[in-house]
């Protein structure tokens, strides 16, 4: 599959990055490798470390279009997006409702549980949780996740009723709304999207227990598996479902579908990312290689979603 990219006049593009989520060097990272690409192909674009000011700073510099590359709070939760609407500034990627729910997991899995769509057990825990009786609920092990966060910050597998309030007050810290969620013990799979078309599955492969914050940005051992070894029937059913996960949460123009599989291969939708990493360890980028479709292409295909605003 190839996106035939439109050539056309973007104007000034301030490509937003950084920001104050626990995200922020990945979010500099993805943010330099989007704003190399643009001025590659001629664009007039520039860099915006987001801090307070930023919405002034766009409308007295007249940028005409943001490239958002902020992961985390601030960035996918619909409080940049917000700001861009009401400074009648174009954006890429989903709007204020479809960043906000893909943000909250346990909005996400509610919204799927609604229309029966796959998502893993789980329940929300808070200072009043009997944890033995939510071990024994979801079984050991276990995951304990911040609702809230990105690039598996703040998440932890328990093992033993030891291990888990210690999880949970680790967890705390990154956010207030924490969830256990029953462990998955099958292999683990993402789906990009694209304008609205899926990109080629990828499988992912680590020697850590789970596809945790150093798998992804820091280990050599994690592999990346596309072909994902699964039939085109197969690969279709997860596109499939990646796309009404997508949807279902109001996200749009490009993003992000994980999912991890029980022992007998079927799939849970984990969550929705809708401001993915553009790094050299990212998966987005890799998809969109497998598919026939460059870096500098998929940063322009990403840019073209920006006109779904105005």
């Amino acid at each position: 599959m190839k996106l035939i990219t439109k050539k056309q006049d973007w104007g000034k593009v301030a490509v937003l990055m950084g920001g104050n989520s626990s995200e922020r060097d990945i979010s500099l990272e993805s943010g330099q490798a989007v704003l190399q690409a643009l001025i590659d192909e001629r664009i007039d674009a520039y860099s915006i470390d987001v801090n307070k000011y930023t919405i002034d700073q766009l409308q007295i510099e007249q940028f005409q279009r943001a490239f958002i590359a902020i992961h985390g709070r601030g960035g996918e939760d619909g409080i940049i997006q917000g700001a861009l609407d009401l400074a009648e500034i174009p954006y890429t990627g989903s709007g204020v409702l479809g960043s906000a729910l893909a943000m909250d997991k346990l909005k996400s899995k509610q919204l799927w549980r609604g229309l029966q769509l796959p998502t893993a057990d789980f329940l929300l825990l808070d200072e009043t949780t009997n944890f033995p009786l939510v071990a024994q609920q979801l079984s050991l092990p276990l995951i304990v996740k911040p609702a809230r966060q990105g690039s598996s910050v703040g998440i932890f597998r328990v093992d033993s009723i030891e291990d888990f309030e210690i999880a949970y007050s680790k967890a705390k810290v990154f956010d207030n709304l924490i969830l256990a969620e029953q462990w998955l013990s099958g292999v683990e799979y993402t789906a990009s999207i694209l304008l609205g078309q899926p990109l080629p599955i990828i499988r992912l492969e680590t020697p850590h227990k789970f596809y945790d914050f150093e798998a992804k940005y820091l280990a050599n051992t994690t592999r990346y598996l596309c072909p994902c070894g699964l039939s085109r029937k197969s690969e279709r059913l997860l596109q499939d479902i990646a796309l009404q996960a997508f949807d279902t949460l109001g996200a749009s123009g490009w993003g992000r579908v994980d999912f991890k599989c029980d022992k007998e291969g079927n799939p849970y939708l984990l969550e929705v990312n809708t401001v993915p990493g553009m790094t050299n360890h990212s998966l987005i980028p890799m998809a969109a290689r497998a598919a026939g479709i460059s870096f500098n292409n998929l940063v322009l295909k990403i840019l073209e979603s920006s006109e779904k605003n105005y």
